[in-house]
């Protein structure tokens, strides 16, 4: 009996992988606001009523994507997270924000998906959090690491905006300082914001040496979170 349960997860994870891929494919061709169950089903040469039994609606197709997306860079980030003994904070940091880099040139379309434009008539539910967490979470782990061993230089925090910086530091990160959390808050959105302009192409006659640029752009986010040592 055991080896007919295996047999079966075995081929539904291979048909769950294969209505996966296809739909990526329809997210490079045609974006996320039009993919179909119907139409990944007509690819795959399968009737729509045996795809919903994999993916009951579109919105649960689609989280399943955003979940691998997340997944995907964020175990890029925590694999250069993993590398990167023996450097400093600030080589540290820089490594992991070029992991995110790389994975989002490779994966524009998954990128996108997660980091782009909101998917008219979607809602992420909570089983996205986790895994959208864990980029953020490595960038946290690459300042933890660096107050506790090397030390930080504190950046300044305006007085008005302490309390929001030390509920902040409450909430993601409660062994750093208020004003380590605030600033990393602000790199970690301005790092994204940095991979989207060249993501989606808005660096074109603007930054010809890209990855030159993101490496200085990087340290320097790095350095307003407080982060010290050579690159």
């Amino acid at each position: 009996m055991s080896t007919v349960r295996g047999a079966r997860e075995r081929a539904r994870a291979e048909v769950t992988a294969a209505i996966k891929d296809e739909a990526r494919r329809q997210l490079a061709a045609e974006g996320a606001a039009r993919l179909s169950l119907r139409a990944v089903a007509r690819e795959l040469g399968m009737v729509s009523s045996a795809l919903y039994r994999y993916f009951p609606s579109r919105d649960d197709l689609l989280t399943a994507l955003i979940i691998d997306a997340y997944d995907a860079v964020g175990a890029a980030a925590e694999a250069a997270h993993a590398r990167s003994d023996h450097r400093s904070g600030l080589a540290c940091w820089v490594g992991v924000s070029a992991a995110v880099r790389t994975w989002a040139l490779d994966h524009p379309h998954e990128y996108a998906l997660i980091y782009g434009s909101p998917v008219p008539g979607y809602s992420a539910p909570q089983d996205t959090v986790g895994p959208a967490s864990r980029t953020a979470l490595t960038l946290i782990a690459v300042c933890r690491e660096a107050y506790v061993s090397r030390g930080m230089a504190l950046p300044l925090l305006p007085e008005q905006l302490a309390p929001e910086a030390q509920r902040m530091a409450a909430d993601f990160a409660p062994d750093l300082p208020p004003a380590v959390v605030a600033a990393l808050v602000a790199a970690w959105a301005q790092l994204v914001g940095l991979v989207s302009f060249e993501v989606f192409g808005q660096f074109h006659r603007v930054v010809e040496e890209r990855e030159a640029f993101f490496s200085y752009a990087a340290a320097q986010l790095g350095v307003s979170v407080g982060l010290l040592g050579e690159v």
